[in-house]
């Protein structure tokens, strides 16, 4: 993905966050820099559009993390939209849970792509055509594309049984699903809150 000004990048991440929708205030924020350099003008620019950009997408349910249904809306979704995570789960699943827990705290802080997840019990033909197998299955699209999956929390972590939200984070930012890092700790505490409240039991989830 094109890289994006560090600068711009962090006071747009900040805004979208907050669901800020004062344009004026982030130019503002963008002006109070000391280092009033020949980039300045590129920055207000890619400032002007980056932010365009994130209310458009917001606009259109990034930024959050929802239950599809039925399989033909989430193939509708996923190729129609550039960007997608999908988790294939089943909810008495507690591995799904804690998933689940990490997956929320990624959605709000990473709008340019959208988070799904749907009950494999609701996508027979979805779950044979793209092998899932072993839950948690987190599939990662670019244009209706899997680029990427998470099969069970493998190559998450130091141990396959302990990984963070932004372990998750850095391997969908490979996957070139996520632009860059944007967890922040707040957003780690609260996902390893909820993980640990869906830790019961860990156990190998195969169900078929």
């Amino acid at each position: 993905m094109a890289e994006l000004d560090p600068k711009v990048a962090a006071i747009v991440d900040r805004a979208t966050r907050d669901d800020d929708s004062d344009e004026d205030a982030l130019i503002a924020a963008l002006e109070d820099d000391s280092e009033l350099d020949a980039f300045r003008e590129q920055r207000l620019q890619q400032l002007h559009a980056e932010f365009d950009k994130a209310r458009q997408l917001r606009a259109n349910d990034h930024g959050t993390y929802v239950e599809i249904k039925d399989e033909k809306g989430l193939m509708d979704i996923t190729t129609s939209t550039k960007l997608c995570v999908v988790h294939f789960f089943k909810p008495d699943f507690n591995r799904c849970g804690i998933m689940d827990s990490h997956l929320e705290s990624l959605a709000p802080a990473h709008y340019e792509a959208r988070f799904l997840k749907i009950n494999v019990d609701n996508c027979p033909f979805l779950v044979t055509r793209l092998k899932v197998k072993v839950l948690p299955c987190v599939i990662a699209f670019i244009n209706g594309v899997g680029v990427d999956r998470v099969i069970g929390f493998e190559g998450l972590g130091r141990t396959p049984d302990s990984f963070t939200t932004r372990d998750l984070e850095a391997r969908l930012i490979r996957a070139d699903v996520l632009s860059r890092k944007k967890v922040s700790a707040e957003d780690e505490k609260r996902a390893n809150i909820k993980s640990k409240e869906a830790k019961d039991d860990d156990d190998d989830e195969d169900w078929d």
